[in-house]
């Protein structure tokens, strides 16, 4: 497949660019140049090969994108949560499934380590994660509870100096490839407990998800534990509960709401550019009416999310933004995303649908990210009851 040129310039049109400093502006810059060098070239092959670039994790632990509001002294790049953002809206715009490995070796590998963990747990494997010398994952969705993670069944058992762990996980990102995982599981009074199991520890097993039309450029897998003994020194001592994994998952979400916005920008960047240069009736389709109806609504879109992000950024970076805050913003990307995606691929028609152009992979891929880390559906009840009062789940 001949390589095409990446041509990206992300719309700007309500000069939001006002309201970044020169750091922002740069660190954006940065991603931006290496998924253009790095990303673009290769991302359609592997994707049609359903194959996972591993040579990336070491990439992007190199240009900083792994825990990047993560203290410096333990590998990460204290930076602000405006920086992440745009990091994670740069790889996305790339491909969801590079971004998705960013963000859970940020969010929900290396974010509960640092917020849960003791000094020693700190110290051995955050640099490593922060360097993409080690890939994590994270380990909460089991094949019967997703949107109910309370009703899980991985459990641990004490036994002396270690416990041991029992279980399975499903639609784990980068577990295939992963050194490390954290994993969610019950322990004998029923809370909720981190462990930070690594492969190679006896009974534990990776087997690699098949088949997927989504993310195909993205390692995902199972967790199977069967008797494991994990030290007891490998369990997060500073969290009990559910607030633990929810709390990384506010983290990710954030970091979502910025990926699917890069997505949303490809697909209309894509499409604008087609639209001026795709002659039917003697004239440019972007000329007639529905083609330019579509696009202006694409950039109202874009524009009305970029401002959300960004101030949603704003209060993140001070320690203020809700969890429900949060959601807002993850599910309204997802859901503008998967729409601008949509309506782009119509106007390319049938090259729409092929790898020349990267609309039907970011359309595919946004079907999952419309559904991981919290679903449409499962967001608008958290919104729902924040205004009501009023619990819609039970």
């Amino acid at each position: 497949m001949a390589v095409k040129t990446d041509l990206f310039q992300s719309p700007d049109y309500y000069l939001l660019d006002e309201l970044l400093t020169e750091e922002h502006k740069l660190i954006r810059e940065t991603v931006r140049n290496y998924v253009k060098k790095e990303i673009s070239p290769i991302i359609e092959d592997y994707a049609q090969r359903a194959e996972f670039p591993v040579q990336i994790v070491k990439q992007m632990g190199d240009l900083g994108c792994f825990g990047p509001t993560i203290p410096v002294e333990y590998g990460g790049g204290g930076l602000d949560y405006i920086s992440y953002g745009l990091m994670m809206q740069e790889l996305e715009r790339g491909d969801s499934g590079v971004r998705s490995t960013a963000s859970v070796q940020g969010s929900l590998v290396m974010f509960p380590i640092y917020a849960y963990g003791n000094e020693d747990q700190r110290m051995k494997y955050l640099p490593k994660l922060a360097s993409g010398e080690w890939l994590g994952c994270f380990g909460l969705t089991e094949p019967d509870h997703g949107s109910n993670p309370a009703g899980m069944l991985t459990n641990i058992k004490d036994a002396g100096d270690h416990v041991i762990l029992n279980g399975a996980k499903m639609w784990i990102s980068n577990a295939p490839y992963a050194q490390v995982a954290v994993v969610w599981a019950k322990d004998e009074a029923g809370d909720i407990r981190g462990v930070i199991v690594e492969r190679g520890m006896e009974g534990f097993s990776t087997p690699t998800t098949h088949g997927k039309w989504s993310l195909r450029a993205s390692a995902t897998g199972e967790l199977v534990f069967h008797d494991v003994k994990v030290p007891k020194e490998n369990i997060l001592p500073n969290v009990k509960g559910l607030k633990g994994p929810l709390g990384c998952l506010t983290k990710a979400r954030y970091g979502i709401a910025w990926g699917a916005l890069g997505a949303a920008m490809d697909c209309y960047d894509t499409a604008l550019r087609y639209s001026k240069e795709r002659i039917q009736f003697d004239r440019p389709i972007g000329g007639f009416q529905l083609q330019q109806k579509k696009l202006a609504e694409m950039i109202t879109e874009i524009t009305k999310a970029q401002l959300l992000v960004w101030r949603l950024g704003i209060l993140m970076s001070e320690g203020r933004a809700t969890p429900q805050q949060v959601s807002m913003a993850k599910r309204n990307s997802c859901e503008i995303a998967t729409n601008i995606a949509r309506d782009a691929r119509t106007m390319l028609g049938g090259m729409g649908i092929t790898g020349e152009y990267s609309i039907m992979r970011h359309m595919m891929n946004l079907e999952s990210v419309l559904t991981y880390e919290g679903t449409h559906d499962i967001h608008l009840l958290i919104t729902g009851m924040d205004v009501t009062g009023l619990n819609a789940f039970k």
